[in-house]
């Protein structure tokens, strides 16, 4: 079993930063890969980003060049830095860690609340 915390949310101006962090404990060899999705009021849940136990990344197309996901491996921990962040990125936002195999998600955390004002 993992477990996901999230951390890092919060209120922020449109332009503005934030870095949400996931610390995964528990098997954690068994992931493939982590990443965060998010999920909008009234909206579906949607990928925003991943990366692989190698490093590879993924971008959704709305936060390319805005968003970046990054991995301490010490730390078991996943990053995703948010700049230039839009009022359209408000959600609540989910870590995810994949099975062995793939990025289908199989381990969510509790999800973080990121709200930009405009």
């Amino acid at each position: 079993q993992v477990q996901l915390v999230e951390s890092g949310g919060g209120l922020v101006q449109a332009g503005g930063s934030l870095r949400l962090s996931c610390a995964a404990s528990g098997s954690i060899f068994s992931i493939n890969a982590m990443g965060w999705y998010r999920q909008a009021p009234g909206k579906q849940r949607e990928l925003v980003a991943t990366i692989t136990s190698g490093g590879s990344t993924n971008y959704a197309d709305s936060v390319k060049g805005r968003f970046t996901i990054s991995r301490d491996g010490a730390k078991n921990t996943v990053y995703l830095q948010m700049n230039s962040l839009k009022p359209e990125d408000t959600a609540v936002y989910y870590c995810m860690g994949s099975g062995r195999l793939g990025y289908t998600p199989r381990y969510w955390g509790q999800g973080t609340q990121v709200t930009v004002s405009s």
